[in-house]
């Protein structure tokens, strides 16, 4: 019986819990990096595909000055209500239930998939039960304000821990199975 794809959030948060600045800058992340990228490296080669939320991918794609090489090599599914009206290429655009996708996604034979975020995206995932691994590099720097790891909604799910590393620039990265019970959304 061949594995199932699991759906795995990898991503940097401030040591306060954000993602990002509310104007969606990342300039805090800006820092020397060890070797091997935090793990990075590896991760990159276990994953084939990228979830991307619609103001996530817009701001990479600024940033890359609209070239989409940061996620050349990967199957990228942007998340959006408003697609654009012209094609992307490498990018599909989605509109349709988590759950039906997620079950679409996993059927497909590959490797795992990357859930890129941002915060809404990933409630959307996590409160469908679609989201399978947290890896959450905490960067010991507080911004104070931003765009949390996950948009608030009532809700409880419990996670186990299965690994966590300390890296020499202070760096912490916990890595968690997302708990299969959970209290349901108010």
């Amino acid at each position: 019986m061949k594995a199932k794809r699991r759906i795995i959030v990898c991503i940097a948060t401030s040591a306060d819990g954000y993602i990002a600045r509310k104007d969606g800058d990342v300039a805090w992340l800006n820092r020397p990096r060890p070797a091997g990228n935090y793990g990075m490296n590896s991760f990159f080669k276990s994953v084939d595909t990228i979830l991307w939320g619609r103001k996530t991918f817009d701001m990479t794609l600024g940033a890359a000055n609209g070239k989409s090489g940061y996620a050349a090599g990967f199957i990228n599914y942007v998340f959006t209500h408003r697609p654009p009206k012209a094609e992307v290429p490498g990018v599909e655009f989605v509109n349709q239930p988590i759950e039906r996708f997620a079950r679409r996604l996993r059927a497909i034979a590959g490797k795992n998939i990357w859930m890129m975020g941002g915060g809404g995206l990933i409630a959307s995932f996590l409160d469908a039960g679609e989201l399978d691994e947290f890896m959450i590099h905490i960067v010991p720097v507080l911004i104070g304000e931003g765009i949390p790891l996950i948009a608030p909604r009532h809700r409880l799910v419990k996670l186990v821990l299965k690994s966590s590393r300390r890296f020499p620039d202070g760096v912490v990265r916990l890595h968690y199975e997302v708990g299969r019970s959970r209290q349901p959304r108010t």
